[in-house]
């Protein structure tokens, strides 16, 4: 069969709760919506470090971060690392990456496994937005959502058509400070976006990190990320309230601009005649907290955060409309792409290819439980806590081991460990921390040994305080 094109679009930190295929009450998104009705949607998509350059650098090579080094935002990839848009190149693909890179930049860091690159950056601008167009820098006027989908449709047009192609088309939006397009700046003017269930949780059961965390939406947010300041004499509930609309009108205006982009790549794919052979990938780098526990920002291991939108569609071997609850992470894409290109899957890689399970055929053994862990502790902005965990279908278990182990980004201040036990069939908000209950005992129990296996399975090792006290 003739190797598939892969058409990769990912957005930065657009929460699947923002997206209608999804279930969204705050957001209709129909060209997105397109990838889902034509193919499959996964409800269970993870990713195994909820932050921007740790899971790109996972989904590029395949590995955890204590494997590929890039564990916090101030890390870089080492470009000399084996990734899977190198093995394509090696079975034939023309490869491009356009947009957000965020993986560092000179040297080793730059991007390796293509054969076309132009990125942003570090975070990228949204208007008037430098670009390093393979190692040369140059401002291109616009708006950078625009622009990425314009670089990526005209590269579309213009590759060598005897070959198959890979184009990854990163897109910057909706990062935070969240700055959307003026043709969408009126967009929900008089709307009045709905605050969700959990708007007002009080942490009153959690561990102290949920209480520490510095992403208070009534509190945290900057007078740049709402392009203002509330009425005078407003109540902290009223500014509270206030700082949400401000706040989630303009990121759903940002992922406005996203959908308009992958409606233009869905039609350049007809237009180009490529629709039926070509993979087509929608997805974020992470999840995000919309007002969720009173949050902006990602990083826990809670479900708003871990969890990334993934939609898929692949005509010739994904039934249309598909949905699938079986767990599938952010390790398991680049082992995905190469078996669907008929690459050989390196043995170091520890993700497993998804493949069957867009087709429908779940093998037996696929994982009931996955690992979490998040490295960035109490970083300059966020403080929020270092942890790692384990989420199977039924519970998630979070070890806060709260120690910067010399990562970098980290502040090297040790809090005392905890840790947070939840229910998520009876419990799916996790507002109820059961760890100390008597009832869950023996689940707990059976939730560390599985925690100390999977810890094993990818080569990480649980955490150790200097007085060599192990975390269980």
């Amino acid at each position: 069969m003739k190797q598939p094109n892969i058409l990769f679009i990912m957005s930065d930190d657009h929460a699947s709760h923002a997206i209608s295929s999804y279930g969204s009450v705050i957001n209709h998104t129909p060209n997105i919506d397109r990838i889902a009705e034509g193919g499959i949607r996964f409800d269970n998509c993870f990713c195994t470090n909820s932050i921007c350059a740790p899971s790109r650098a996972t989904i590029l090579t395949g590995v955890y971060n204590h494997i590929n080094g890039v564990k916090t935002l101030d890390d870089h990839l080492d470009g000399t690392m084996m990734n899977f848009p190198k093995l394509l190149q090696q079975a034939g693909y023309e490869t491009a990456i356009i947009g957000k890179w965020h993986l560092g930049h000179g040297g080793n860091s730059d991007p390796t496994g293509f054969h076309y690159w132009n990125v942003l950056p570090d975070q990228g601008d949204y208007f008037d937005p430098e670009f390093i167009e393979m190692g040369k820098t140059k401002r291109i006027n616009g708006y950078v959502t625009d622009i990425i989908t314009a670089m990526s449709i005209d590269w579309i047009k213009k590759r060598d058509k005897n070959k198959p192609f890979m184009l990854m088309c990163h897109h910057k939006a909706p990062h935070r400070s969240w700055l959307p397009s003026p043709k969408y700046a009126d967009l929900y003017k008089d709307a009045d976006i709905p605050e969700p269930p959990t708007f007002h949780d009080d942490y009153s059961t959690r561990a102290e990190a949920a209480r520490a965390a510095r992403m208070r939406i009534g509190r945290d947010l900057l007078k740049k990320d709402v392009k203002g300041e509330p009425p005078q004499n407003s109540s902290p509930g009223q500014i509270k309230s206030w700082n949400y609309q401000r706040y989630i009108k303009d990121y759903l205006r940002c992922v406005a601009s996203i959908d308009e982009s992958v409606g233009l790549l869905l039609d350049t794919l007809q237009d180009e005649e490529i629709w039926n052979n070509t993979i087509v990938v929608y997805t974020s780098d992470q999840g995000f907290f919309l007002g969720d526990h009173g949050w902006f920002d990602k990083r826990f291991m809670y479900e708003e955060s871990l969890r990334m939108p993934l939609l898929i569609q692949y005509p010739q071997e994904i039934k249309a409309g598909s949905v699938s609850r079986d767990m599938v992470l952010n390790v398991d894409f680049a082992a995905t792409f190469l078996e669907a290109a008929g690459v050989a899957v390196p043995e170091e890689m520890q993700g497993r290819s998804m493949r069957p399970v867009w087709s429908g055929h779940t093998p037996p053994d696929w994982r009931t439980s996955m690992y979490y862990r998040y490295w960035m502790h109490l970083d300059k902005e966020h403080s929020v806590y270092s942890h790692y965990g384990i989420r199977t279908h039924d519970y998630k278990l979070i070890y806060y081991y709260a120690d910067a182990l010399g990562t970098t980004g980290s502040l090297d201040e040790r809090k005392p460990a905890e840790w947070e036990l939840f229910d998520l069939k009876k419990d799916p908000c996790e507002m109820n921390n059961v760890y100390g209950a008597a009832e869950y005992a023996s689940v707990i129990a059976l939730l560390k040994q599985e925690l100390l296996a999977l810890q094993l399975a990818v080569k990480d090792v649980p955490y150790e305080t200097d007085e060599g006290e192990r975390f269980a």
